[in-house]
């Protein structure tokens, strides 16, 4: 029986945060001569605020605008955090390209079977469309990552995760069933994203977010695991799926039930 699964991208399609995502922020950073620099510390307090160029924009106070002589028009402001994450977005898609940034466990397993056994799928994320794409295609090809059935990313809402618009608009372009829609997240935000649009979702944790909340998903896993490599750990499960150590689409079927 076939259904329709989505996945978020960074965190679940590859572990993108803390080696991809903040070392090419911090090099924008150098680049235009802006005195941030974000630790992993620092960046799993940004990890709250969905979006780059929002996480960007948050540094934007009345005290480091005047103390670094950045423009205060909210219009100019906005035109320079474009600036800077086009920069941002550059570096890191060199990044995905030079195969620094492999995907997780299970991701390129299950996006096979799944294509393979005539599912629907699609990815929605709040990062820029470049680099979404850039990290399916490192995870399964360019032939596998262009059979996606959507791939929502970006700006294409107005409200970022936790509102449940991305995943309202995904259910949308596929013409999905939501009972027969499975969501694949990493972290708190995209979970409640993904359940107050009525979709169940499966977590698979990482260092940031492994302590976060879960209490609405379905299942958490360390990993989808894969066999003979990592294996999956259950940290909870509320559904009717009994996993091993590899999570199969059979697993990802019984979540819906």
């Amino acid at each position: 029986m076939s259904a329709t699964l989505i996945f978020d991208c960074d965190g679940v399609l590859a572990d993108t945060e803390r080696d991809g995502h903040r070392v090419a922020f911090n090099a924008t950073f150098e680049h235009f001569g802006v005195p941030l620099h974000w630790s992993e510390a620092d960046y799993a307090t940004k990890l709250q605020i969905a979006g780059g160029k929002e996480r960007m924009a948050s540094e934007l106070t009345p005290e480091f605008v005047a103390a670094n002589n950045l423009p205060t028009d909210p219009d100019e402001q906005a035109a320079m955090i474009a600036a800077w994450h086009k920069d941002k977005t550059a570096r890191y898609t060199a990044m995905v390209a030079d195969g620094a940034l492999p995907p997780r466990p299970g991701v390129t397993r299950i996006i096979t079977a799944a294509q393979d056994a005539g599912w629907q799928l699609a990815v929605a994320s709040t990062s820029a469309e470049a680099s979404v794409r850039a990290i399916l295609t490192q995870a399964v090809g360019q032939r596998r990552a262009e059979a996606f059935d959507a791939i929502l990313a970006g700006d294409v809402v107005p409200a970022k995760k936790p509102a449940p618009d991305i995943y309202l608009l995904a259910l949308e372009r596929l013409g999905a069933d939501p009972s027969r829609t499975l969501v694949i997240e990493d972290s708190r935000n995209g979970l409640l994203a993904a359940t107050r649009a009525g979709l169940r979702c499966v977590l698979t944790v990482n260092g940031y977010t492994r302590t976060e909340p879960n209490d609405e998903a379905v299942l958490v896993v360390t990993s989808l695991g894969d066999p003979g490599g990592e294996p999956a750990l259950v940290l909870a499960n509320r559904g009717a799926t009994r996993p091993d150590t590899v999570i199969g689409l059979t697993d990802l079927l019984n979540c819906l039930e």
